[in-house]
């Protein structure tokens, strides 16, 4: 507890003192950012991980890749910098029973970070895997978990040929205690420390920083950028502010146009006063990523604030977001909230899309999964998994609104992360309930 509270002291002191220059929360250099992401492994690995695999009776994990042949697992036990494997690079977790720490072994030729340590000579025992052999069968494990799943892509990393390799080193004894490692796999990818925790809303803060920023009058002219400008745009910061991205960040439009017209508009859009504009938008930092959909409105000339219809388009989305949440229930499945969120939407005459997926490691993490944009009856496998405490979401989602003045439906598309603990869930750093505005030089002048 000492030292997460050292920790949560460190970032508020390196905030305070961004404040003073910068509007944006402090960004850790190169150096600093790999530090922070080994103490954060190492802490997870300590302290996450054997709850982990004692809750789903799994006593020996391993993790194998090959270097540019990724597990998406191994990435997140690789030290910050190692930016792949390399060669074979076999990872051993075992719990070792009775309250003991976790054995944290590597076959490899070194260490592999601070916490695995080398377990294999190549001048002693030139093959590779019969050294993984000989560490499984000398701890002779109940269960021998490797990341194989039908159903879960995050958690199916090991390669046809290395899953091969492995039954044929084993002994016949041994070969069938080999299982899928999915749902540790899936816990270890889901669950979020408190360390993470104690970062993840300045992560989240510097996202929504940097939409503002890209929604306002310092990036779009109306009459002359386009979407694709603002998309640009964003790309360029995410490298300036030393940040990374998940993925392509998109800009649309809605506007008082019949969309007959609209599509025949050339691509890209050049934005117009009275647009309400929708971004798509995430960056990963400290190995942690963010997913965000947020909307702005252009300002007219002699308009100081959006129109009434567009707020309460937005009012009827954030609704949307508090039916979703209000459904979370430790151990209720992604397709019970789904049906039960859609079924309350709809009473209230709302018209929902519910696209609702985990975060943390990965974009579209592993875990709980509440609809897709296709699947709004419920997604097997994926949507049967239940929820788990200390776990984060995007809630994505839209409601489509008729909006009267216009003469057509729009679709208000939100999307913020939020995390689910003993307390109930919370958005990390908030959801968007206002729009924002971006000013032309007659409204600025006006106020």
């Amino acid at each position: 507890m000492l030292n997460l509270m050292k920790f949560k002291l460190l970032f508020l002191l390196l905030l305070l003192v961004q404040i003073s220059f910068a509007q944006y929360p402090v960004i850790l250099s190169q150096r600093e950012q790999a530090r922070v992401i080994d103490e954060l492994l190492e802490d997870r690995l300590r302290n996450v991980l054997p709850g982990l695999m004692r809750n789903t009776g799994i006593d020996m994990w391993v993790v194998i890749s090959r270097e540019y042949n990724e597990d998406p697992i191994i990435e997140t036990l690789l030290p910050a910098t190692w930016f792949a494997a390399r060669r074979t690079t076999m990872l051993v977790m075992f719990d070792r029973g009775n309250g003991a720490e976790l054995e944290y072994l590597a076959v490899a030729r070194y260490d592999v970070g601070k916490v695995f340590k080398r377990a294999w000579d190549p001048d002693a025992q030139p093959d590779q895997w019969l050294q993984l052999a000989k560490i499984i069968e000398e701890r002779n494990p109940k269960k021998i978990a490797v990341n194989k799943s039908v159903h879960v892509g995050l958690a199916d990393g090991i390669t046809a040929n290395d899953y091969e390799q492995l039954l044929k080193s084993l002994k016949k004894n041994f070969q069938g205690k080999v299982v899928s490692a999915e749902p540790l796999s899936v816990a270890w990818l889901e669950t979020r420390s408190e360390k993470e925790m104690a970062i993840y809303p300045q992560i989240c803060r510097i996202a929504h920083n940097i939409i503002q920023e890209g929604f306002s009058e310092k990036v779009i002219h109306p009459g002359i950028t386009t979407t694709d400008d603002v998309v640009w745009w964003y790309r360029e910061k995410i490298k300036e502010l030393k940040l990374d991205t998940w993925f392509q960040p998109s800009v649309s439009i809605s506007r008082n146009e019949s969309d007959a017209i609209f599509t025949k508009r050339p691509t890209p859009v050049v934005i117009q006063p009275g647009d309400l504009l929708h971004v798509d938008f995430g960056i990963t930092y400290l190995r942690l990523n963010t997913d965000t959909q947020q909307h702005a409105y252009v300002l007219k000339p002699g308009e100081t604030d959006a129109p009434d219809y567009l707020k309460k388009a937005l009012a009827i989305g954030n609704r949307l977001q508090d039916i979703l949440t209000g459904q979370f229930a430790l151990g209720k499945s992604g397709n019970e909230v789904l049906a039960a969120a859609r079924a309350q939407a709809i009473h209230e005459s709302i018209v929902p899309s519910i696209y609702t997926h985990p975060i943390g490691f990965h974009g579209h993490a592993a875990g709980t999964t509440i609809g897709m944009w296709d699947m709004q009856q419920g997604v097997p496998h994926n949507g049967d998994y239940t929820l788990h405490y200390k776990t984060a979401y995007s809630i994505e989602l839209n409601a489509t609104v008729k909006i009267t003045e216009w003469n057509k439906e729009i679709q208000i598309k939100l999307e913020e992360d939020g995390y689910f603990d003993e307390s109930g869930f919370r958005y990390i750093d908030g959801r968007q309930k206002e729009l924002l505005l971006v000013q032309t030089p007659s409204s600025i002048n006006r106020q």
